[in-house]
Formats: structure tokens, sequence, C-alpha cells
């Protein structure tokens, strides 16, 4: 399960990458640099300037994509945690208990 987690989320994570470079180049193409800077340092500001202009610019297709891996990185952590809440049910890890003072 924990594979299954692993690969979802190395997935997700370099698509919405490559996602993110296109919409920057798209911001960088049609707007002023500064907006392209901004989507540089925050890329949910770049996750809402696509949408906003996804269909005057061509970008549905990527921005569907791009949310898809989202998506696909939230189910990863779904899983991967659900993996380490059966492993501490098991014992294979041990949760070390909190101090009294």
């Amino acid at each position: 399960m924990t594979a299954i987690a692993i690969a979802l989320l190395a997935l997700g994570g370099i698509g919405s990458i490559i996602c993110w470079i296109i919409v920057l180049i798209k911001m960088f193409k049609n707007e002023k640099p500064l907006i392209g800077v901004l989507g540089i340092f925050c890329g949910l500001w770049a996750f809402i300037w696509g949408w906003m202009k996804a269909s005057t610019l061509g970008l549905k297709k990527t921005m569907l994509i791009w949310s898809a891996c989202i998506g696909l990185t939230i189910v990863g952590q779904v899983i991967s945690g659900m993996a380490v809440a059966g492993q501490i049910e098991s014992g294979e890890i041990q949760v070390p208990q909190p101090q009294s003072y």
C-alpha cells in the first residue's frame, strides 16, 4: 500500500510541476512580468490565474490535468496516512509516549 501511495505522490507532484511551468510560461507571455514573478513565488496564484484564463488562453486541458494531479497527491497522502496508521496499530512503529512534567 505504501508503494501505491508513493507512486501517486510522485505522479501527482511531477505532473503538477510540469503544469505549473506551462502556466508560468503563459503568464510571462500574456501579462506583466510582476504577475509571472508572483506565479513563481506563489503556486496557488498561478493555479487560480490559470483557471481564470483557461478559456481565453487555451489552458483548459492543462488546468484539468493540474487539478487531477492535485487530486492524486491528496489520495496519495490519505493512503500513506492509512498505511502508517496500520503500522502503528500492528506495532511495527513505536510511537513515543508524551512526557509528564
